[in-house]
């Protein structure tokens, strides 16, 4: 359970701590932080197919530019866009 202080700075802080802390117990080979989690939301969701407009939608992203860079990484959605 996350502690949540009356204080923005204090539970982000902490938030970040703990995030930290959950990549050093799985042993993850690099630093993680919070970010990589909206990263990863945002790969598996353009992997399981999802519209990329209404990905955009939910990543709050205004340039779809940002939004494409996840559908780029998953090529395998195109597989059968065009059948003959």
């Amino acid at each position: 359970m996350l502690y949540l202080s009356k204080h923005r700075q204090q539970r982000t802080i902490g938030f970040h701590q703990l995030i930290r802390r959950l990549g050093e117990a799985a042993k993850m080979p690099f630093p993680i932080h919070p970010h990589m989690l909206r990263h990863a939301c945002g790969f598996k969701l353009a992997n399981d197919g999802h519209d990329t407009r209404a990905l955009q939608h939910y990543l709050g992203h205004k340039n779809i530019q940002y939004t494409v860079r996840y559908t780029e990484m998953a090529p395998h959605r195109f597989k059968d866009f065009w059948r003959d």
